[in-house]
Parts: C-alpha cells; sequence; structure tokens
C-alpha cells in the first residue's frame, strides 16, 4: 500500500451526545481519510462541524462508534501521544498568558526539542505565512483576532502533525492572507480537516467535502464531482431553515 493510500482516520458509526445525554450532535457518522487527504467541512450553524473537529482531537469522546487512528482505536492510544500527530487550531485562539514567541515554542518544548531547532522551526514557518518578528513579544491582547488566527495556524504547522484540523482559520483574515494560507497549507502535503464557510476558498482547497445536516454526513463527495454553486444555494437555504427554528 502506498502512503498516499494509506488510510489514517476511520470513523465507523459514530455518534456523539451532549454532557447531559440528552441531545444527539452527530448521528452514527462513518468515514476514512487517507493520507495527504484535504476534506473541508461544511454545513449550517449548529450542524456538528465543531463538535466532529474536538471529537477526533479527542476534546470530547464518542457516545457510540469507534474512531480509528492508522486502524488503531482512539481509546487505546494516549490522549497526549494522539495529540501530538492529530492537532486541532481552533477558531478563537488563546495564548494562556504567552507571547507569540512563547506561544509557537511551547508544543515544540513540550516534546523536549533542542532550543536550536526549535528557533529554526518558527523562523521557517513565520517565513512561510509572513508572521513578521515584530510580533513576537506580543501577547493576544495586543494582536487582532486575524492575527491570532495566523499564530495559531502556523504554531499547528510547525507540529507537523499527521492530521491537521483546522475550525474556520480563514473567518477573519482578509482574502489575500487568507489565500496565502491556503496554499501554504497545500504546499505542506499533510492531511487536513477544514471547517470553512468561505466556500470560495474552500473550493481552491479541498478534493473532498464532508456535508453536514443536523448531525448527520449526508455527503462525501469529490470536489471534481460537486457542483459548487448548487451546494452554495443549498448551504444558504439550510441556514434560512435553522434560523426558523431558532425564532
Amino acid at each position: 500500500m502506498t502512503v498516499e493510500s494509506e488510510i489514517i482516520l476511520e470513523a465507523n458509526q459514530v455518534s456523539l451526545r451532549d454532557s447531559l445525554g440528552l441531545t444527539e450532535i452527530l448521528k452514527k457518522i462513518s468515514f476514512q481519510i487517507k493520507s495527504r487527504d484535504r476534506v473541508v467541512i461544511i454545513g449550517a450553524s449548529g450542524s456538528g462541524k465543531t463538535s466532529l473537529l474536538r471529537l477526533l482531537n479527542r476534546l470530547v469522546e464518542a457516545t457510540t462508534g469507534t474512531l480509528f487512528f492508522y486502524r488503531q482505536p482512539y481509546t487505546k492510544i494516549p490522549v497526549f501521544n494522539l495529540r501530538k500527530q492529530v492537532v486541532l487550531v481552533p477558531q478563537e485562539p488563546k495564548f494562556l498568558g504567552m507571547t507569540v514567541k512563547e506561544t509557537l515554542a511551547y508544543p515544540l518544548s513540550l516534546q523536549q526539542l533542542p532550543q536550536s531547532e526549535i528557533k529554526a522551526c518558527i523562523t521557517t514557518y513565520c517565513e512561510q505565512l509572513h508572521l513578521p518578528e515584530s510580533w513576537y513579544d506580543k501577547t493576544e491582547l495586543q494582536l487582532s483576532l486575524g492575527q491570532r488566527q495566523l499564530v495559531t495556524i502556523t504554531r499547528g504547522l510547525m507540529m507537523q502533525p499527521k492530521v491537521l484540523l483546522l475550525d474556520e482559520p480563514t473567518s477573519a483574515l482578509d482574502i489575500g492572507i487568507a489565500t496565502r494560507v491556503i496554499d501554504v497549507l497545500k504546499a505542506q502535503g499533510i492531511t487536513v480537516l477544514m471547517v470553512n464557510h468561505q466556500l470560495d476558498l474552500a473550493e481552491k482547497f479541498c478534493d473532498r467535502v464532508f456535508y453536514l445536516q443536523q448531525g448527520e454526513l449526508i455527503k462525501d463527495v469529490s470536489n471534481v464531482n460537486l457542483n459548487w454553486q448548487q451546494l452554495k444555494e443549498e448551504l444558504i437555504t439550510s441556514e434560512q431553515e435553522m434560523e426558523q427554528e431558532w425564532t
């Protein structure tokens, strides 16, 4: 089996309920993710997109079904070891009181890498994403949401994970910077699952689309077989229906 066809992640009839066990957030979802797959996850608000990323990072546990990483059940893998390889970049990044440079270095320090290697890694990835050295001593309070998103994307890539999970990573970035981020992500050649409402960027980035609706995976389709205009119309309709349920 070649690296390109190797199955990295697999979900087998996975369901997720809320912490009280009252509401089913995800409903019997099954899929396989191969090495180097680039998957965009879309759906109306409340459809379970972020919950799916959190599940894959083991911030929450499946109620039923099984998740696999390289054919090994999630429950058999120590959480710390899994999260070194399946890295989540949240939509609302937090630096926990650290500066930008400390934030970038922290996960590599936990892996006990030499300081010289950490410094070189910071320089390499900051150059790729055009993250300026003038930010290094800033805290999250001194940066905009978009700037903080750029820092956490950089940190996620620096960890060189097997799978990168991105939750609306470009939502606060202007289109030029967002496009550059997408280009850098594509160039890394790693497996990525990304929640993204910006469908023009999603189309440019992905080779597969997961469409979630009310916790169900209703579409798993390749980019080349997808009618993007129709998808946009379906998503708008789904959002409108969701808004009506809330009012």
